[in-house]
């Protein structure tokens, strides 16, 4: 479509510029090339406009959803990145890890790196427990919900610390009373269907 009006206009600038003198020729050129910037920047700037009106949405969209999951206290934290207090972070992208949050079960399945002050006897080195949870507590600060939950297993009793920003980007410390505390970079979302 665009190109179309191009073609036309073209055609009625030759027609305009072969009936006038060669003095007004070049001012009638650069006004209608400055003409055809306007236009042009016109164009570009509406697109921009309607690019940040589509990002605006999404971004609403996805503070909607979070602040959905929140409340209902259903979701699901993964890591993409694991920091052990004292040692270097730990990159968890290829890790398959998830602590999973619902009303009435906290289940995790994290690895730990770090150090336990008394050992397993299942030999299992991450941070697998499933629990009640006690004292769950939602606060909204500023642009996150802090989270505080505290799970007792069978052998431990864990306290999570789970900040989430209102894009879905999440911090989570884990700390129990047999291991030092790990910290967690990651996102909530809904239950993946595959687990």
């Amino acid at each position: 479509m665009d190109f179309v009006i191009i073609l036309c206009y073209q055609d009625y600038l030759t027609d305009v510029i072969n009936q006038l003198n060669t003095s007004n020729k070049m001012k009638w050129i650069i006004a209608q090339l400055l003409l055809l910037v306007f236009i042009g920047t016109f164009q570009v700037s509406a697109q921009s406009k309607d690019r940040k009106a589509v990002k605006e949405k999404r971004r609403i969209e996805k503070e909607n959803e979070i602040s959905v999951l929140i409340e209902s206290k259903t979701f699901e934290f993964r890591a993409n990145r694991a920091i052990p207090t004292g040692y270097k972070s730990v990159d968890l992208t290829t890790n398959p890890n998830f602590v999973k949050f619902t009303p009435d079960l906290i289940v995790s399945a994290m690895p730990f790196f770090g150090r336990a002050y008394s050992a397993s006897y299942s030999g299992d080195a991450g941070l697998k427990f499933e629990g009640k949870p006690e004292n769950y507590t939602v606060e909204k600060k500023g642009n996150s919900y802090e989270i505080e939950v505290k799970v007792r297993s069978s052998n431990d009793s864990f306290t999570i610390n789970l900040s989430v920003s209102f894009n879905g980007s999440s911090s989570m410390s884990i700390s129990s009373n047999n291991r030092t505390t790990i910290s967690y970079h990651g996102e909530i979302s809904a239950f993946k269907v595959s687990e």
